[in-house]
């Protein structure tokens, strides 16, 4: 494959475009956040965050490289199809239920990141064992996107796939350094519009391209593949169902989405930018669902990709970029390709400063270093951004399926962070006893259904088991699984739930009757919070572990209206208010 000259000089224009608008960003930001701390301006931008901007990152939360590659692909499969592609409505109702449910309490709140709630309710501790599965999520999410960096690089430039992720990796770590949240928000405007005119634009030339025959009949007939409209076989609704509950409920516990919903300059204005989130997710997946169905009602023999399709060269997750270069002119592929590159790019940022937000916050900074300087908790982000960095890279390396990273990528947070944000949030009385029995619950039965993408075989064969084969075409090597058709996913998200409600009442009523000695409360959940009653109103978490409420979130006098919803309210600290987090639920 030759280098796509035209391409490349597209990349390093929208490339410089994304850096000159990052930068211009972080230097705003700069002259403008007098009196803010710069850790927590690069967490939730100074709380500022207006609706146009807003609604853009909000929508870029999802759409990326992961999102726009992987929604092709799945079109594109034979054996998948529209019917398959859920990421678009999936994550589009998750911002929907999200905004409804979830974005309003944690902004009026005034948290800094997702695992704030665990922290305060739950302890310090219990906070370390949930940021584990929300790292993995971030981690997942940024490899499927370098991934798709990587898959588009290695179209345009003959380079070897594994040296292209690293360099869109170098990359994205650096966009990722030149600001915090205020500069990926900027950023994500350019993203959102370099996808939307560059898929737009090229559609209609692939669409008119004398090897593409017309969509609307191979959709539903069979000419060069199956239909792309694809179809849910009886014995897989219940899978199929499982995965998109998954997208749905999954999507929510992210630290890369509350950033966005803390960021807001109000919780009405969370909820707002949640729904058209939504409406822009939609949008965003048309042209990718578009360019899917024009790759499989393609004849490559007819084309410069040559006589074998990308399926038959394992090459299905590049679908995107492949119909770009070689379905399009020149001097339209040169705008699109250079476009939805360096587009991409820039979402991959948001992965990362989330991961090492919380880090560096939730860890570093509540858990160990609670008297750690401003500056000291922003050399410890910029540390973890190379670190999380590499480790996404290494994910983005040895998984192959763009979609299959992004599944991945929601599992955990799905069974065990889900339910806990559910139970924090709105189930009254629930403690660290019931949230350790939650984790273990959720992880048990989930890893237990295995997890093919990892080669990691079951232990728990979920009832409608079936072996599976996968043929790798270019070597073919046959590859065997096991595929667990049951809805276990759900069903460790349903337990872990049902865990933590019935162990933390059953703990309570334990150490409050006296059947259990008080000395064996020995994660202070129980009886120096309820029957000792030594709560301070200023003090998050009890006993050995305190976090103080100055901690979690400083206020500082002349912020202004930007800094309204800072976690220190009058409501809490006020004698008629509530004086612990179980009692903020009577409100709602």
């Amino acid at each position: 494959m030759a280098i796509h000259a035209e391409g490349l000089v597209a990349i390093v224009l929208f490339y410089v475009l994304i850096l000159f608008v990052g930068i211009w960003a972080a230097w705003k930001n700069k002259n403008s956040g007098v009196g803010v701390d710069r850790s927590e301006s690069i967490m939730v931008g100074g709380r500022d965050i207006g609706l146009f901007v807003g609604g853009f990152t909000m929508t870029a939360t999802w759409v990326g490289g992961g999102y726009i590659n992987g929604t092709a692909e799945y079109v594109y499969l034979p054996d998948f199809g529209l019917a398959w592609a859920q990421a678009p409505f999936g994550y589009a109702l998750s911002l929907v239920v999200g905004g409804l449910f979830f974005a309003k309490p944690m902004r009026s709140r005034g948290y800094v990141t997702m695992l704030d709630p665990f922290q305060q309710l739950y302890g310090k501790r219990m906070g370390g064992l949930l940021f584990i599965p929300a790292l993995m999520g971030e981690i997942f999410w940024s490899a499927a996107i370098l991934s798709a960096l990587g898959a588009t690089l290695s179209v345009i430039v003959d380079i070897n796939i594994n040296m292209s992720v690293v360099i869109s990796a170098l990359i994205a770590i650096f966009y990722t350094l030149v600001g915090g949240l205020y500069s990926v928000a900027y950023t994500d405007v350019v993203q959102l519009f370099c996808i939307f005119l560059g898929l737009w634009i090229s559609v209609p030339f692939a669409l008119s391209n004398p090897a593409v025959s017309d969509i609307s009949v191979s959709a539903k007939e069979a000419i060069y593949q199956s239909p792309w409209l694809g179809k849910i076989e009886p014995e897989d609704k219940w899978l199929w169902a499982d995965n998109f509950c998954l997208l749905m409920l999954g999507g929510i516990p992210w630290q890369v989405y509350f950033q966005r919903v803390l960021s807001a300059s109000s919780a009405t204005y969370a909820q707002v930018l949640s729904f058209l989130a939504a409406f822009g997710c939609l949008v965003m997946a048309v042209p990718s669902v578009l360019i899917g169905a024009i790759g499989a009602s393609t004849d490559w023999n007819q084309t410069s990709y040559g006589a074998l399709p990308p399926k038959d060269k394992d090459e299905s997750d590049m679908i995107l970029p492949i119909v770009l270069q070689h379905l399009c002119p020149p001097y339209i592929s040169f705008f699109g390709l250079g476009a939805v590159s360096a587009a991409v790019m820039s979402s991959a940022d948001s992965s990362i400063l989330s991961a090492s937000s919380m880090f560096a916050r939730n860890i570093y900074q509540l858990a160990f270093r609670q008297s750690a300087s401003d500056r000291e908790i922003v050399w410890v982000m910029r540390l973890t951004i190379f670190v999380f960095g590499a480790l996404a890279t290494a994910m983005a390396l040895l998984t192959g399926s763009v979609y299959g990273l992004w599944y991945l990528s929601s599992d955990l947070v799905y069974v065990i962070i889900f339910p806990q944000l559910l139970s924090v949030l709105f189930v009254k009385g629930t403690n660290t006893y019931g949230s350790v029995a939650g984790y273990i619950f959720g992880l048990l039965l989930r890893i237990g259904g295995g997890e093919p993408y990892l080669k990691l075989p079951p232990f728990i064969y979920y009832p409608g088991w079936v072996n599976q084969e996968k043929i790798h075409h270019l070597t073919g090597v046959v590859e065997y699984f096991i595929q667990q058709r049951f809805p276990f996913k759900s069903v460790s998200m349903v337990a872990s739930f049902l865990a933590n409600v019935v162990f933390s009442y059953l703990t309570k009523y334990l150490f409050e009757s006296g059947m259990l000695s008080h000395k064996y409360d020995f994660l202070d959940a129980v009886v120096s919070k309820h029957s000792k009653e030594i709560m301070d109103k200023a003090t998050l978490v009890t006993n050995h572990d305190n976090i103080i409420l100055s901690e979690i979130a400083p206020v500082k006098q002349g912020l202004g209206a930007s800094l309204a919803g800072t976690f220190t309210n009058t409501e809490i600290l006020s004698d008629d208010g509530p004086s612990s987090p179980e009692t903020f639920h009577d409100e709602n």
